[in-house]
């Protein structure tokens, strides 16, 4: 199957259909010398990277509004290495995104701390499937979301208004699956909760909110396939 889908474009996606596979992912499995001496260089620059548990793709397709895939569970340190060579012939990311809408219509994205491997990078709350992420093997996108965001800026969307369906854009750093969750309270109000938030965690793992009113407001920082999706929102796509 390995990796067939339209890249540059926001697809619509009506089921998500990924799967974890019990075996190693072929990655890993072959580049365990790389990967230590890789980690060592990485937790010398930054000796707060935890060697935790994601997933990595082994195959993914867009078939008939579907994305069809089979994933890995790897090391985080395995996932580094990729990151720092994503022309890896069978092996790519994907990873959710809670489009957080408020009640005037702005959109709430993150900024990331300091001590974090995207440092002041700029996107909606998210991280890496993981594989508490997956139920009888497929994965759970909105638990991946809604835990996600609950982590990082201690807000709960598990009542609020979903968009009726994901959509996905896949590029050359990864797959981004994404959905609205609505809010009803304003941006000024959501962003006032979640700085609340991070000034009572010991380490957060965001400096703050970032609001983004338009099209055009574009803060530094913002990560390259976050234009994309906010041109889309902001066009009324959806």
């Amino acid at each position: 199957m390995s990796f067939d889908l339209p890249r540059n474009i926001i697809l619509p996606v009506d089921a998500v259909d990924v799967r974890l596979d019990p075996g190693p992912h072929p990655f890993e499995r072959d580049n365990a010398q790389a990967i230590a001496e890789n980690w060592r260089r990485e937790t010398a620059a930054n000796p707060a990277l935890f060697d935790g548990t994601v997933v990595l793709l082994s195959a993914l397709r867009y078939r008939d509004s579907s994305l069809v895939g089979r994933c890995h569970a790897v090391r985080y340190s395995t996932f580094m290495l990729w990151r720092g060579n994503r022309q890896v012939a069978g092996a790519e990311h994907a990873y959710a995104h809670a489009m957080l809408v408020a009640g005037d219509n702005a959109l709430v994205a993150i900024r990331m701390a300091s001590h974090t491997v995207n440092a002041g990078r700029v996107y909606f709350a998210a991280g890496s499937f993981e594989p508490t992420d997956f139920r009888d093997g497929l994965v759970d996108v909105d638990f991946n979301m809604i835990r996600e965001v609950r982590e990082e800026t201690g807000l709960d969307l598990a009542g609020a208004a979903r968009g009726r369906r994901y959509y996905a854009l896949s590029t050359a750093t990864g797959t981004v699956i994404f959905r609205r969750y609505r809010e009803t309270a304003s941006a000024d109000e959501v962003a006032q909760r979640i700085s609340a938030f991070v000034a009572a965690e010991a380490e957060p793992e965001i400096d703050g909110p970032v609001i983004i009113r338009n099209a055009d407001d574009l803060p530094d920082g913002l990560m390259p396939h976050m234009k994309p999706l906010i041109e889309w929102h902001f066009a009324g796509k959806g």
